[in-house]
């Protein structure tokens, strides 16, 4: 069961990675900046597995890659995003008036 739990979950460093956020001096992953939007959204809530080490789901992703768009994309504030997700015009349909990519 362990097994199959974990090929659905992503660690942090590997989220990190996948996101491209690297810090640019040393070349790391900048997985502070994951463990701050986690303070800041209560909707992402990572599983910590053995070592404390943070581990993500499916949903948990959409919702961070989400984040990233709006942040670090379209330089929209952290009470910005929260208000976008709040209202879940989230939606990426473009047949919304709302939705993000209606702009």
């Amino acid at each position: 069961m362990k097994k199959k739990l974990k090929n659905k979950l992503v660690d942090i460093t590997s989220l990190s990675k996948s996101l491209r956020l690297i810090n640019k001096k040393t070349g790391k992953p900048s997985t502070h900046t994951l463990r701050f939007w986690e303070t800041k959204f209560t909707s992402i809530k990572p599983i910590r597995l053995s070592g404390r080490k943070r581990f993500y789901n499916e949903n948990q992703v959409k919702k961070i890659k989400l984040i990233k768009f709006l942040k670090k994309d379209q330089k929209i504030s952290i009470s910005g995003v929260k208000k976008i997700i709040n209202k879940k015009i989230n939606s990426l349909d473009g047949n919304l008036n709302s939705s993000i990519k209606a702009k």
